[in-house]
């Protein structure tokens, strides 16, 4: 069983020497509180309250600066929150992180096996994967010169099959298939629907109200690091809309769904 349970988790970044008064001033009226030795604490995440369960699909929205991104590093356990709880049970990968472990000296075969570590691989896993990454990236030879020798598609292709070639409960991803051309698109596109098969829980952040629509069965509206509304796609979505016109009340949201 796969479970992410967060109680009033919150997150903030520190802001070592801000000149300027008018400048820390500002700061300070968007983000929060200010310690005495001139730092300033830029709050990301504030009491964020979510639990998901088997079966959840849920798809984070929010213009930018909402807080999205945070969210997304603190459930891949690449980011821990200084305030509140945060309970994850099961494997999870995450894709939110391109270039993880990349050196763009080595080439691509021999890139293929730090950013399976990092991703918790097995050794079997790495075996495996140095296999089929080169088969599935269509690189051909490339995939034994230099990574800095790769167009952006070719780094688009080795990246995105190093990362779903790990299997996990939990899948965190951002927008991975909205770089590339339509190709690789389309060919991502059901190598990623073959690892949802197999994934209990999957988090998606996406600015494609299409892609939310399409992948997942719950949303999660965000604000200035705060949830202003969780619930069924068809719901979220239409609210989401309507109160990007005008300014809209955060208040704390929470999601119990399975």
């Amino acid at each position: 069983m796969a479970l992410i349970k967060l109680e009033d988790a919150s997150f903030w970044y520190p802001v070592f020497d801000v000149a300027g008064r008018s400048l820390k001033a500002s700061l300070m009226r968007q983000f929060g509180s200010d310690r005495s030795n001139g730092v300033v604490e830029v709050r990301a995440l504030s009491d964020i309250s979510l639990e998901l369960n088997d079966g959840d699909r849920i798809g984070l929205i929010g213009r930018n600066g909402a807080g999205k991104s945070t969210l997304l590093k603190v459930l891949a356990g690449l980011l821990h929150p200084q305030q509140g709880g945060v309970k994850i049970s099961g494997r999870v990968v995450p894709l939110i992180t391109r270039g993880l472990g990349i050196h763009p000296e080595l080439t691509g075969y021999h890139n293929i096996d730090l950013p399976m570590r990092l991703l918790g691989a097995t050794e079997n896993e790495i075996k495996r994967a140095k296999q089929e990454v080169p088969e599935w990236s269509g690189l051909g030879d490339f995939i034994h010169l230099p990574v800095r020798t790769y167009s952006d598609g070719m780094r688009a292709r080795l990246l995105f099959a190093i990362c779903t070639a790990v299997r996990g409960d939990i899948l965190v991803m951002d927008e991975w298939l909205s770089a590339g051309d339509a190709d690789f698109v389309e060919k991502a596109q059901a190598r990623l629907n073959d690892l949802l098969e197999s994934t209990r829980i999957v988090v998606l952040s996406s600015h494609s109200l299409d892609i939310i629509r399409k992948m997942c069965n719950v949303a999660c509206w965000m604000e200035r690091g705060q949830i202003v509304m969780t619930g069924p796609v068809e719901d979220v979505i239409p609210a989401y809309l309507k109160g990007i016109q005008r300014p809209v009340p955060v208040t704390d949201s929470r999601i119990a769904t399975g």
